[in-house]
């Protein structure tokens, strides 16, 4: 799973990277966490620019008869998520794209937690594919629209680490991605491959980044 990442880039090389009319406004973060806000670029209409904004990461699932609410989900599965009613709406109609310049892995070394840092070793943006859920309606206001990471099989650099990796799309692919309600479940399929390893690097970091409410640029100190 994608549990912790970060986006700590300048804003005017976001708006670039991603084909922004306008710079937002956004604050280094080093320890992004479920629950909180994180940045979301979409395409609200087909033909309509592309746009910033701050979504919830999480997605709370109404429970079904019988059953406890449980908590957001923060990933799916690129592999099922078509196919599951849950997801199969925002699939079609809500996919997103996630910037981040890294995310964090964790594994087991002799029974202590080891977090490592996977970015790009040129320093450029990482797209994560994700689909939105809208905001629900209530008097209140309701709960804020809520966003998701797509995951898929890791690469060569990802597998000695963890068995899933985040679906990071290419530059290329980002329309493709975006265009709201277009796009074959066999052709979106395609980028769900894995991301390749060579122009990613991984570095263990210290135990700061394990606790969800470190911020800062000490979360990236090495360990």
């Amino acid at each position: 799973m994608c549990g912790r990442f970060t986006l700590s880039l300048p804003p005017d090389l976001v708006a670039e990277a991603f084909g922004l009319d306008d710079v937002p406004r956004l604050e280094p973060r080093y320890n992004i966490a479920p629950t909180q806000a994180v940045a979301v670029v979409r395409r609200l209409r087909e033909g309509g620019p592309r746009q910033l904004d701050l979504l919830r990461w999480g997605v709370t699932l109404p429970a079904g008869p019988g059953e406890r609410r449980s908590g957001p989900l923060i990933n799916a599965r690129s592999e099922s998520v078509a196919a599951r009613p849950a997801f199969r709406d925002a699939f079609r109609r809500r996919r997103c794209l996630i910037p981040a310049d890294g995310f964090y892995e964790w594994t087991a070394d002799g029974g202590r937690r080891q977090a490592f840092h996977i970015a790009r070793k040129d320093g450029r943006p990482l797209a994560f594919a994700g689909i939105w859920e809208p905001a629900a309606p209530a008097p209140e206001g309701g709960a804020p629209a809520a966003c998701l990471i797509l995951t898929t099989a890791p690469n060569d650099l990802l597998s000695p680490i963890h068995d899933r990796m985040p679906v990071i799309v290419d530059p290329a692919d980002f329309d493709r991605w975006l265009a709201p309600g277009t796009g074959s479940t066999e052709t979106l399929g395609a980028l769900f491959r894995p991301y390749p390893a060579e122009p990613l690097a991984a570095r263990p970091v210290g135990p700061a980044v394990n606790n969800a409410q470190n911020e800062g640029a000490a979360c990236l100190d090495p360990a």
